[in-house]
């Protein structure tokens, strides 16, 4: 169990909880949610023991497992080592005992030794190798890779690693922050059944929604400067959360209209004869009073992608027999596609399959090797690139203001303002140098950007990383709303989140170990075929 004791946590004036007292049971997996800067990271780091609290403590079982996001400090360890050394007491000893055989043996190091041969056996030392490649392959992590050393690897292999870490050794609680980042599908389905099994306790932290409500058996929410527990996954939390909130609100406005009622009695006989009852009608009034309540940290961005008024054809897109390589290794062979206006397709697959060059390639940012990609008539497509700095450079003086009007020559300010102000930059956020913006307010900005420009096609790679629940559960509604005056807009976009490609996708791109296939469904159509294939 992990238990906080009236922990407070602010930053000079600004509160982000107060005096929270709550329990982490052990069965119980906890999802932790609130906006991007509610404090869900923060939270995490006290438990961790990495941030202190303003106020108040934490206690902790024995061994806790721990997603660390350090990734530079393992770059010169063993792939399985660096797993291993998620049990810190097994590592340690058996480190010791290593450096104790390289030097003179002696009664009292023969001593030491066994007391450390016996700390490895207690720990399961004996088996570690096995059971720490155990979870690399669960976790898609390719054999030829676990006796290599941390930077001879993919980044993304090494954050899985990490992952692999956290859950070596069976410990009695995880604290998970974003355990999805860098995973594909597959990986985060078998992270799915791994946890739902799980008998300890978890904390974690996910924008994935789907990911949220196949895990969580409670949630945790961040808000009104407190945490909220709620039983049930993401969903129930919110279906509680809405019914709750228009309860408050209908409360406030019966209070209001009792309150009316109570002033016009007071008007009406204030100077009569009723002293009494006026006396005790003013006294109600106060006690009716509305105190004044703590704000939410909820907001949620309004995202409505707006295509050009003249339409484009019929077909948007044909790609004709494309190839791509890679350092003499081949990533796209010979693939064609044709996109219909109004098409909505999801690009999926395991990471380092081609499909950001698939989509560089549709948004010609990126020549084929051979092959051509041709748009339609009067067709305008506008790129979201999974990695920001491709079009913000955050090494200027540049503000996001600026930015953004550049979108859109000839815009007028208070239309940037209007659009800055959907997305969340109020006030003087507008005016942030881009090189300050975070990852969540850079996606944003550039999500912003779209809004304002002229297009009738979106390529997305990767948007939702970095956005919270809310904003990706507004990017959803953007891009399944997507639509110009009389047509459909065409959209294509990658993503391991699979809430939004359900939302949104009418067809699939996969990229298969076998090839990358065309599928003329949704997602979930798309994996029950290949669950009964397979």
């Amino acid at each position: 169990m992990i238990t906080l004791n009236r922990i407070t946590k602010s930053f000079g004036s600004r509160i982000l909880f107060a005096d929270v007292t709550a329990s982490f049971a052990q069965n119980n997996r906890y999802g932790l949610t609130g906006p991007n800067g509610a404090g869900k990271t923060t939270l995490l780091k006290i438990i961790m023991g990495k941030e202190p609290a303003t106020s108040g403590n934490v206690s902790l079982p024995n061994r806790v497992g721990i997603l660390r996001q350090n990734i530079e400090a393992f770059q010169d360890a063993m792939v399985v080592d660096t797993v291993i050394m998620g049990n810190a007491r097994l590592w340690d000893a058996m480190e010791e005992r290593q450096s104790l055989y390289d030097v003179e043996m002696t009664d009292q190091i023969g001593m030491r030794l066994g007391e450390l041969e016996g700390i490895v056996a207690e720990e399961d030392g004996y088996t570690a190798d096995t059971s720490a490649e155990i979870l690399l392959s669960g976790m898609g992590i390719p054999q030829q890779y676990f006796q290599q050393r941390m930077h001879q690897i993919p980044i993304d292999m090494q954050f899985r690693v990490l992952l692999c870490q956290a859950l070596f050794g069976d410990p009695s609680a995880l604290l998970l922050d974003e355990p999805t980042n860098h995973l594909d599908l597959e990986s985060i389905s078998w992270l799915e059944k791994f946890l739902f099994n799980y008998k300890g306790t978890l904390i974690v932290i996910s924008h994935d929604r789907h990911f949220l409500n196949a895990v969580t058996t409670h949630i945790a929410d961040i808000d009104y400067e407190t945490i909220t527990m709620y039983p049930g996954n993401y969903d129930d939390m919110v279906l509680t959360k809405t019914a709750f909130k228009e309860r408050a609100e209908q409360e406030v406005k019966s209070k209001e209209k009792k309150i009316a009622q109570l002033k016009e009695f007071v008007s009406r006989f204030g100077a009569g004869t009723r002293a009494s009852q006026v006396q005790s009608r003013v006294r109600e009034i106060q006690r009716l009073q509305p105190q004044e309540a703590k704000k939410t940290n909820i907001q949620r961005p309004y995202i409505r992608f707006i295509a050009g008024e003249k339409a484009p054809g019929k077909i948007i897109l044909k790609a004709d027999h494309l190839h791509k390589t890679y350092e003499g290794k081949p990533v796209i062979s010979n693939f064609s596609l044709e996109i219909a206006r109004g098409d909505r397709i999801g690009v999926i697959g395991n990471n380092g399959r081609g499909k950001t060059t698939l989509l560089k390639m549709l948004s010609k940012v990126l020549e084929p090797d051979s092959g051509s990609v041709e748009f339609g008539h009067l067709v305008s497509g506008n790129y979201f690139p999974q990695n920001h700095s491709e079009i913000i450079d955050k090494k200027t003086a540049q503000t996001a203001f600026e930015w953004l009007k550049e979108r859109r020559p000839g815009i007028y300010d208070q239309e940037v303002r209007s659009v800055m102000g959907k997305m969340l930059f109020s006030g003087d956020d507008a005016f942030k140098p881009v090189a300050t913006l975070s990852g969540g307010e850079t996606a944003r900005l550039i999500i912003a950007g779209m809004m304002l420009a002229e297009h009738n096609l979106l390529i997305l790679d990767e948007p939702n990383n970095h956005l919270d629940l809310e904003a990706v559960s507004a990017l959803a509604c953007g891009l399944a709303d997507y639509k110009g005056n009389n047509y459909p807009g065409t959209v294509i976009f990658a993503s391991h989140d699979r809430d939004l490609i359900d939302q949104v996708a009418t067809k699939i791109i996969a990229f298969e170990a076998d090839g990358i296939h065309i599928f003329d469904g949704p997602l979930e159509e798309y994996l029950l075929k290949n669950q009964a294939l397979a």
